[in-house]
């Protein structure tokens, strides 16, 4: 087996809870930036090892404007992990996406406002490149492997990042679809940007569960709908994981691993060493 993981998985802590993950371990850990929201399950799956974060905490304790998604990218990289794959819920702003579906979006707005969104800053500045934010690759894995399992799944599409906690106004969700957006949610900013500035491969794979509040012949979306809609589709989305498991080859590179390497704009010797220390685990092969 692997020594470390082949692939980090945040989600929901039901997500970890299959029967093709084995020898799992719990581990606690700290980061510069805080706690992530939950312990990380570590496990094997088909002999490579597969790291597990609950995004919302175990029992969903935090909104998505207290996840500390700095902790949680900086711990999964710290385990030696360069693929992220996110598993969440989002409501739909078109009609040919509807509730059950299954969208691994290209592009992304984030219209939060109230969130760490970098690892940078005290002295050290960074500009990262965020053009095409989810990795190409990564994500056409993503889609083969839903693929797989039968579901209904569209490739491409623009995911609006809300700051929530409140689901839209149905003047806002009639906006965001004339500015052509595809899905809505709650999460997916600035956890992208950060996986980014870690040089992560980042997929999103995106359950949908309402059609927001726009639909005038649909129920606007509730806590409940969203709820039932995950856990039909908590089968598709384990499945959809082992099989993008086995498609990784860890030795096949990506831009992605190199995102930093024209980002850095201050001079080495200028930064403080307290932020140094604190960035080390991103920076150390460019400073």
């Amino acid at each position: 087996m692997n020594t470390q993981p082949v692939l980090g998985v945040i989600g929901g802590s039901g997500l970890y809870d299959f029967p093709y993950l084995e020898e799992k371990k719990e581990l606690k850990i700290s980061t510069p930036f805080g706690d992530p929201s939950s312990p990380i399950i570590v496990g094997s799956i088909k002999g490579k090892k597969v790291a597990f974060l609950a995004r919302h905490g175990i029992g969903h304790v935090f909104m998505p404007g207290e996840v500390n998604y700095r902790a949680n990218i900086y711990a999964l990289k710290s385990l030696g992990i360069n693929r992220v794959v996110s598993v969440s819920a989002c409501g739909s702003l078109r009609e040919e996406l509807a509730p059950g579906q299954i969208v691994i979006p290209d592009q992304i707005v984030d219209l939060t406002h109230e969130r760490a969104r970098t690892f940078f800053g005290e002295g050290a500045v960074v500009h990262i490149s965020v053009a095409d934010p989810f990795c190409n690759k990564f994500a056409a894995k993503a889609f083969g492997s839903v693929e797989k399992t039968g579901a209904k799944v569209t490739r491409g599409g623009t995911y609006l990042t809300i700051e929530g906690p409140r689901f839209s106004t149905k003047g806002e969700s009639n906006l965001y679809r004339q500015w052509g957006m595809s899905i809505i949610g709650m999460t997916a900013s600035p956890e992208i940007f950060l996986a980014k500035e870690a040089e992560m491969c980042y997929a999103t794979i995106a359950h949908v569960t309402d059609y927001d509040v726009w639909h005038t012949s649909e129920e606007p979306v509730t806590v409940e709908m969203v709820i039932k809609t995950l856990r039909e589709n908590t089968e598709i989305a384990q499945q959809s994981i082992l099989n993008l498991v086995e498609e990784i080859d860890t030795s096949e590179p990506c831009p992605c691993h190199t995102s930093l390497q024209d980002a850095i704009m201050t001079s080495r010797d200028l930064i403080p060493e307290n932020t140094i220390k604190k960035i080390d685990l991103l920076v150390n092969k460019y400073i």
